[in-house]
């Protein structure tokens, strides 16, 4: 029987982590390596600096003191029996389209399943601010699909060094997915002030997304606004080689 191993950035606790769990559990032995808590913004970050432990809580249920990535290092090595033929991070709680995947916990421990040679996705809702996943469940039906497009990729896997970002809107009912690319985008107004008992001046991280490109029809961001299920293939090699010819000319 396939192993599939399921993390998070959001902590074992979170509804959308359980939802994933239940939707692909006919199709595989599943595993549970996730955060002992919330980890949002944690990116590929590893904890280096201090020792990382993890807690049985069920059958196939681990809690970890560490950030995503540690988790899937720790359970590749310490918890799981074999190589998983699958790796799954999500639901989150809030989307990872356009650049937001450079920050994202959830996607972070995509790309390290995906270094492992692993078929790995990352699954992501496009909450708004304020929303929470418990008052916007994903729908039954794109969890069903969710899962028919586990089995295709455990039956034909991924290319190599390639993974899936996957950012499903808040809608009752599954729309279909659209390949697309990630759009172009940028954070700004990213701090309000936080009081300080100390009287230093501090700050709350937050943010407003700009959709650098609105008009288009192809990204990421334009499926979510059509009701689809994107998905945007992302790879590991971050070599930008369209700009190799330039350089070659900029440097002699």
């Amino acid at each position: 029987m396939p192993l599939i191993l399921i993390t998070n950035d959001d902590g074992y606790q979170a509804a959308g982590i359980q939802a994933l769990a239940r939707a692909v559990a006919p199709l595989a032995e599943v595993y549970i390596v996730a955060p002992d808590g919330p980890r949002s913004g944690a990116a590929a970050s590893i904890t280096c600096t201090t020792p990382v432990s993890y807690t049985p809580l069920a059958k196939g249920l681990y809690a970890c003191t560490g950030t995503p990535v540690d988790c899937i290092k720790l359970a590749l090595e310490q918890i799981v029996p074999r190589k998983p033929d699958l790796l799954l991070s999500g639901i989150n709680h809030g989307d990872n389209a356009s650049v937001s995947v450079h920050y994202s916990g959830t996607m972070g421990a995509v790309y390290e399943g995906c270094m492992k040679d692993i078929p790995s996705i990352g699954i992501s809702l496009y909450l708004q601010r304020g929303q929470r996943y418990e008052d916007n469940p994903v729908s039954e039906d794109t969890l069903s699909a969710i899962a028919d497009l586990c089995q295709r990729v455990l039956q034909q896997g991924l290319p190599q060094d390639v993974c899936l970002n996957i950012n499903l809107p808040v809608a009752h009912k599954f729309r279909g997915w659209q390949i697309c690319r990630q759009a172009r985008g940028r954070w700004s107004a990213e701090w309000i002030t936080a009081s300080n008992p100390r009287g230093q001046q501090s700050f709350w991280l937050t943010g407003q997304f700009t959709d650098l490109e609105p008009e288009a029809t192809d990204t990421d961001f334009a499926a979510l606004r059509a009701g689809y299920c994107s998905i945007v293939p992302v790879t590991v090699d971050t070599t930008a080689y369209a700009a190799m010819t330039t350089l070659q000319e900029l440097i002699p």
